[in-house]
């Protein structure tokens, strides 16, 4: 399993979960990150008929706001876990911290996606499915480059959001608003420990 969009300030949070087909996996799977974009969509084009089976698990922007990320990394993981025909006997996850949890049986391993196959195409199965997604969404709110920077706060998106402010699919309980003067009042508390906001 691998997750995208954890630091983006729009857009939802993904975890990918995939099982290991039989056979040779298509050559050149590593982090997603040290792809073109073109290269990760032909990979992913090539994954899909080799993963025994896979499945995505989201959380918008409004459910990271409502409980944190912690807890929306747990829900969105096993929602993709939920959405596997069949049950794994144990979970890879990318990462050094388990937020899966019980009844799961979860190995974590830092930098998973490079040394692990099956988490290499989680990884990049995630982040083409996202990037669709997000560029789906820039139709709905030009000018922010949903569809190049994906939600993460490139120099466009900065200049966009300061003039423009947030939209629904932005993350209102981040301290970015802190330095928009012109937004910042429109900040959500950020949830605190499992999930509740404090109210004291």
């Amino acid at each position: 399993m691998d997750e995208v969009g954890r630091g983006a300030w729009a857009g939802p949070l993904l975890v990918c979960a995939a099982v290991p087909g039989e056979g040779e996996p298509p050559a050149g799977l590593t982090d997603s990150k040290r792809l073109t974009p073109a290269r990760r969509r032909d990979l992913a084009a090539r994954l899909e008929p080799w993963v025994a089976d896979h499945a995505f698990g989201w959380a918008e922007a409004a459910e990271i706001d409502e409980v944190g990320m912690t807890e929306s990394l747990r829900r969105a993981a096993r929602r993709a876990l939920a959405g596997l025909t069949v049950r794994p006997d144990a979970v890879l996850l990318d990462g050094s911290h388990d937020f899966i949890g019980r009844p799961w049986r979860v190995r974590t391993q830092v930098k998973g996606d490079l040394t692990c196959v099956s988490v290499a195409a989680a990884a990049i199965l995630a982040k083409v499915r996202r990037d669709a997604h997000m560029a789906e969404l820039a139709e709905l709110h030009p000018g922010y480059a949903f569809e190049r920077a994906a939600g993460y706060p490139s120099p466009v998106h900065r200049a966009h959001l300061a003039e423009h402010g947030p939209t629904p699919q932005h993350r209102m309980s981040w301290s970015y608003l802190d330095d928009l003067p012109r937004w910042s009042h429109l900040r959500r508390p950020r949830p605190g420990p499992g999930g509740q906001i404090p109210l004291l």
